[in-house]
C-alpha cells in the first residue's frame, strides 16, 4: 500500500467509490474533480479572464513561477469589480487584484475542517496545499456538504454574532431544535451529524473566542482539540465535552509554567460550554484538567505511553483520545500530532490485539436464534444500549482500523469507506457497514428526542418499534457481527 508524504494512506479510490452522490466527505484532496487554474504574477487580467473562460472556472490561484507556491487568490467577481467599479484595466498584473496569503489547508485534511472554517471567516474558497508549501488545489463551498440547507447559514451567522454566553446558549438551543427539525423531516443520520457538528464546532469557536478576550494568555502557539463523539463528528442531540489543549514548549520546566497559564482559561472554556449544554465530561476529559492541558511533547508522551503499554487504562483512553482533531488556534501543532501518531500503532502489534480483544467484549444483541439480546436487567427491562451495543463495535472497529493502516480521518463513515482498500472489500460491502451504523445512530437520535430520563436517551425497547423497523436494526446488528468476526479472525483472537 502506497502512503502519501505525510504518512497517509492513499485511499481515494475508497472515498470516491463509497461516498455516493449527494454527500461527500473525507480528505479534502479527493473531492475536487479538476485542476487549479493557475497563472504567474505578472499574468494580466485578460489572460486571467480567457483562462477561466477557458477552463469554466470562477477562481483562480497566482502562484510563484519556480516552486509553485501560492502567493494569492483572485475569483472572477474579484476581476468583473475591479474592471466595472474602480476602473481596473485589462493589462493590468492580475496579482494587483488577488487576495494575498489565502486562507489554507493540508490537501489531506478532513473535509469538515474546511466546511466550518469557510464558514467562520466568511469565504467560499480554500487553498489546499502539499506538505511542502506547494499548491495541490483549491476546494470552493460547491464542492462541500457540511452546512448546506436547513437554515445553516442564519444559524452560523447567529453563531458568530453572539457576543456573551448567554446569547451563545440560546444560539446553540436553536441549532439542536433545528437539528430536530430535519431529522424529523427526514434527513439522513450521517447528514444530521456533519450539520450539526459543523455548527456545534461554531459555537465551540465562538465560546473561545469570547472567553480568550477575557484572559492574557501566554505569546507561544496553542490549540484546542475536541475527541471522543465529537472528534468523530458523531455528536448527538445528547452529548458531553470531551476536549483538551495543546501548546509549543521548550521543556518540561517552561510546560508546568504555560499549563498554569492556561488552566484557567480552559476551565472558564469548559464551564461557558456547559452553560450552552455541552455538559461536563463526567471522567475529567477536559482542557480545564491539569492532565489534558500538555504540552506537544507531553501529548506525544501520553500517547507513546498507552501504545507500550496496552493496561485498562491505556485501552479506555484510545477509545476517547484516538478520536482527536483540532478546533481552535495553531492547527498545525495538531497536524504535527497526527502526522508524527500515524505511523506509530503497526508499530505495537500488542496493543492493538488488546484493543481488538476489548472491542469483542461488547457483542451486537443478537442470540443465537436471531432474537434481541437485553441488557437493561431490572433498571431497564427489555431495552437495549444502541450506544455501547449497536454503534460501539463499528466504532471500535473502525478506530482499530484506521490505526492499522494510518488513515487520518476521524469519523466511523470515513474510516470504515477509508480501509476498504487494505482490508479488500466491496463498495457494496463497506456501503451496507456505513449504512448500518448509520441506521443504528438514526434509532439512537430519535431516543434522544423521545426520552424524558437522561439514562434512556441512548435505549430502545424494540416493542415499541414497528416490524419493518425491527427487521432493519436486526439486520444492522447483524452487519456489527460481520465486523467483529473479522476483526477477530485478523487478530486470531
Amino acid at each position: 500500500m502506497e502512503r502519501n508524504r505525510d504518512g497517509t494512506s492513499d485511499m481515494g479510490g475508497s472515498y470516491a467509490q463509497a461516498s455516493g452522490p449527494g454527500f461527500v466527505e473525507g480528505p479534502l484532496r479527493y473531492l475536487v474533480q479538476r485542476p487549479p487554474l493557475t497563472l504567474p504574477p505578472s499574468a494580466t487580467v485578460r489572460e486571467a479572464l480567457a483562462g477561466m473562460n477557458q477552463m469554466q472556472a470562477d477562481t483562480l490561484v497566482v502562484v510563484d513561477e519556480g516552486e509553485n507556491l501560492p502567493l494569492g487568490i483572485v475569483t472572477l467577481n474579484d476581476l468583473v469589480y475591479a474592471i466595472t467599479l474602480d476602473g481596473g484595466g485589462l493589462d493590468e498584473p492580475v496579482a494587483g487584484m488577488m487576495t494575498a496569503a489565502p486562507l489554507s489547508l493540508p490537501a489531506d485534511a478532513p473535509a469538515h475542517r474546511a466546511t466550518v472554517l469557510m464558514a467562520k471567516r466568511g469565504v467560499r474558497h480554500i487553498v489546499l496545499l502539499e506538505t511542502d508549501g506547494r499548491l495541490y488545489n483549491v476546494i470552493s463551498r460547491a464542492d462541500l456538504f457540511g452546512l448546506r440547507g436547513g437554515g445553516a447559514d442564519l444559524l452560523a451567522e447567529s453563531v458568530t454574532a453572539a457576543m456573551d454566553v448567554e446569547s451563545m446558549s440560546r444560539a446553540a438551543a436553536a441549532i439542536r431544535q433545528r437539528g430536530a427539525e430535519l431529522f424529523n423531516g427526514g434527513m439522513s443520520a450521517e447528514a444530521i451529524c456533519h450539520w450539526m457538528s459543523a455548527l456545534n464546532d461554531l459555537v465551540v469557536m465562538r465560546i473561545i473566542e469570547l472567553v480568550e478576550n477575557e484572559f492574557d494568555l501566554p505569546a507561544v502557539p496553542w490549540c484546542w482539540m475536541v475527541m471522543g463523539s465529537e472528534g468523530r463528528l458523531e455528536q448527538t442531540f445528547s452529548t458531553d465535552q470531551d476536549n483538551g489543549l495543546v501548546f509549543q514548549a521548550d521543556d518540561a520546566v517552561s510546560a508546568a509554567r504555560l499549563r498554569d497559564a492556561f488552566l484557567p482559561f480552559a476551565r472558564a472554556v469548559n464551564k461557558g460550554l456547559d452553560a450552552c449544554g455541552f455538559t461536563l465530561c463526567r471522567g475529567g476529559i477536559m482542557a480545564g484538567n491539569p492532565a489534558w492541558c500538555l504540552s506537544l511533547d507531553e501529548w506525544k508522551g501520553h500517547f507513546s505511553e498507552w501504545l507500550r503499554t496496552p493496561d485498562p487504562t491505556a485501552l479506555l483512553n484510545s477509545t476517547i483520545f484516538f478520536d482527536f482533531r483540532p478546533l481552535y488556534g495553531r492547527y498545525e501543532l495538531v497536524d504535527a500530532l497526527r502526522t508524527w501518531l500515524l505511523p506509530q500503532p503497526p508499530q505495537h502489534p500488542r496493543f492493538l490485539r488488546a484493543l481488538a480483544e476489548e472491542a469483542l467484549t461488547c457483542a451486537p444483541p443478537l442470540g443465537w436464534t436471531g432474537g434481541f439480546v437485553y441488557d437493561g436487567g431490572i433498571e431497564h427491562p427489555h431495552s437495549i444500549d444502541l450506544k455501547r451495543f449497536g454503534a460501539r463495535p463499528f466504532v471500535d472497529a473502525a478506530r482499530i482500523w484506521s490505526l492499522m493502516y494510518g488513515i487520518w480521518a476521524t469519523s466511523t463513515g470515513d474510516r470504515l469507506r477509508a480501509v476498504a482498500e487494505p482490508l479488500k472489500l466491496s463498495p457494496e460491502q463497506v456501503a451496507g457497514e456505513v449504512e448500518s451504523f448509520y441506521l443504528i445512530q438514526r434509532f439512537r437520535f430519535r431516543q434522544q428526542l423521545l426520552a424524558e430520563d437522561p439514562d434512556d436517551v441512548n435505549r430502545v425497547d424494540p416493542d415499541t418499534l414497528n416490524e419493518l423497523h425491527r427487521l432493519m436494526l436486526k439486520e444492522a446488528f447483524k452487519q456489527a457481527k460481520k465486523i467483529q468476526l473479522r476483526l477477530k479472525l485478523q487478530h486470531s483472537l
